[in-house]
């Protein structure tokens, strides 16, 4: 029988464990924190990422933890003017399976809860893995759990662990820090949903844009309403590859939305404990499978969040891996499979992702043109664009 290690417990390498264990395959997750961070804001699963948490019998334990919006409103920063409502409501029917919303600590705990039902699936708390070796007869891998150093061994070794990935930096990726920073910052929050103006509450994903920035809005399950704010930011810790905790720098924020709406304004008031992220990006790869180690995820390929496709696409990413191994017994051309399923899409969705910054954050005669152009097409011509994504 065969046995993968997967560093890292995030939402692709939970989903990867489920997608291999279905095929008999005994999985060993290495996760580097002792607990899950309970800490987290909203995210988006569109229906390309649910189609495969269905496939793997995960999306009953995820979605009674989650909300599905009826739409997506566009409107304008300064002064909220309509720009476009897409319906959401039949998703299921447009694309093959819901489009969903809820808090990432659940999500998370929904998978563990799936993971925890497998008997061939091992979580393993507080390990790290440090450096592996590769032979005819599989991988052999170094993991650290405190104080007390070991040695595993398994049939592949796949690395779903974020952006300062050590799988990527020991393949020759790219250095762990060796990151690009995009000048954007996002800012996210929770607000309580009681007490809560009734507009935010409406079950519908709001997305505001304007001049550098736009803001993004919806509730979850729980009495709460998740808020996303993006800024561009020249903010030199970033570009040094450091990390932020963003609650010591709200002016930044508040001088970006200054001469936004008075809605605007007063939802990112209501926010009491914000937290930030400098956004990065690494190059797009050519491979993301050599041998006996693969990559996914943030790893393979880290996605600005302006298509909201970061944990889809490494749920895609698991979903295609489960897919090509259980095409073959031979785990080398199993994951030279799945790298050549995966490459193509994912390079093309972190690409897209990049170009939408551009267009959300339109300033003047751009965004004037932009603005005419959305209205002009009406709903269902936008909704069509994102056919090729949320279909898979």
């Amino acid at each position: 029988m065969s046995r993968a290690l997967i560093a890292g417990a995030g939402i692709g390498g939970l989903t990867a464990a489920l997608a291999l264990a279905r095929l008999g395959i005994d999985v060993v997750i290495f996760e580097r924190s002792r607990v899950l961070e309970e800490f987290g804001a909203g995210i988006q699963l569109s229906p390309n990422a649910t189609r495969v948490l269905r496939r793997l019998d995960a999306i009953g334990a995820v979605a009674k933890n989650a909300l599905a919006p009826r739409a997506i409103r566009m409107v304008r920063g300064r002064d909220d003017a309509g720009l476009a409502r897409l319906p959401l409501g039949d998703a299921d029917a447009r694309w093959g399976a819901p489009f969903l919303v809820l808090h990432r600590a659940r999500l998370q705990r929904a998978l563990v809860e799936c993971v925890a039902r497998k008997s061939n699936i091992s979580l393993r708390m507080g390990s790290e893995i440090g450096g592996f070796a590769v032979d005819e007869r599989g991988v052999s891998v170094g993991v650290r759990m405190g104080a007390v150093a070991a040695r595993e061994r398994g049939d592949m070794l796949i690395g779903a662990d974020g952006l300062r990935s050590i799988a990527r930096e020991r393949l020759g990726f790219g250095e762990a820090k060796g990151l690009h920073f995009l000048g954007r910052v996002a800012f996210r929050a929770l607000i309580d949903a009681d007490g809560a103006d009734t507009r935010w509450r409406e079950p519908e994903i709001t997305l505001r844009l304007g001049s550098r920035a736009h803001l993004v809005h919806y509730p979850l399950p729980g009495h709460f309403i998740n808020v996303v704010a993006v800024i561009e930011s020249n903010w030199r810790a970033a570009k040094d590859g450091g990390d932020w905790d963003g609650a010591a720098d709200l002016s930044s924020l508040k001088r970006a939305f200054a001469k936004w709406s008075a809605d605007a304004r007063a939802l990112l008031a209501s926010a009491q404990d914000w937290r930030a992220w400098p956004l990065y990006a690494r190059p797009p790869l050519a491979s993301f499978a050599t041998g006996r180690i693969a990559l996914l995820g943030d790893a393979a390929h880290p996605m600005p969040p302006f298509l909201a496709q970061g944990a889809a696409q490494a749920i895609e990413d698991a979903g295609a891996l489960g897919e090509a191994l259980g095409r073959t017994s031979d785990t080398t051309s199993a994951l030279a499979n799945y790298s050549s399923m995966r490459v193509a899409r994912a390079n093309r969705v972190q690409s897209q992702s990049s170009a939408q910054a551009k267009l959300y954050h339109m300033a003047g005669p751009l965004a004037f043109a932009r603005n005419l152009a959305m209205r002009a097409m009406g709903p269902q011509r936008l909704l069509a664009r994102y056919n090729w994504l949320y279909s898979g």
